[in-house]
């Protein structure tokens, strides 16, 4: 359906335009849709089936019934400089010299840079919503996603959209 395709254009903006701490945007988005999808969606189920991991299936088939996806997340931020511990860390300095673990997301995050995001993914979704496109944020997307070389990112969340008579991401 290509009113999909535009709201999912529409909510990269909202993304793109949600306040940023300090004006620093480290957010990053990417729109997926065609076969894209279909490769995702079976991604998913190969990702949990491997990894032993629930639920990847029951999210791939919704992603497989999906037109679109918008992905958002982060890449390269850069801790905020308040010291404010929130990371976990005493300081800015740790936090940036931490080892990074990566796995499905790479970390630790500045959590001023994780709510950048948070506020983000809340903007897109507010489109969609204003827009009546049903949708969903689902951290499994983003962690597959990333793993297929969809994007190169940190930390990623998937959004997919649909419209149809019942919202389909819900009581599945």
């Amino acid at each position: 359906m290509e009113g999909l395709k535009t709201v999912a254009e529409l909510m990269a903006v909202s993304a793109r335009t949600a306040p940023k701490s300090a004006g620093q945007d480290f957010v990053e988005i990417k729109i997926l849709d065609g076969e894209e999808i279909q490769d995702l969606a079976e991604g998913m189920v190969t990702f949990g089936r491997e990894r032993g991991k629930g639920n990847f299936d029951r999210d791939g088939k919704n992603v497989g019934q999906s037109e679109v996806v918008v992905l958002i997340g982060l890449k390269g931020d850069k801790a905020l400089g308040l010291n404010c511990g929130g990371c976990g860390y005493a300081t800015c300095k740790e936090l940036e010299e931490a080892q990074r673990f990566d796995g499905e997301f790479s970390g630790p995050h500045c959590a001023y840079r994780l709510l950048d995001m948070g506020i983000a993914l809340g903007s897109a979704v507010k489109t969609a919503g204003l827009l009546n496109a049903d949708n969903r944020i689902m951290y499994r997307i983003g962690a597959v996603a990333r793993s297929m070389g969809y994007c190169d990112w940190d930390y990623v969340m998937g959004i997919p959209l649909s419209a149809t008579g019942k919202n389909i991401y819900f009581d599945r």
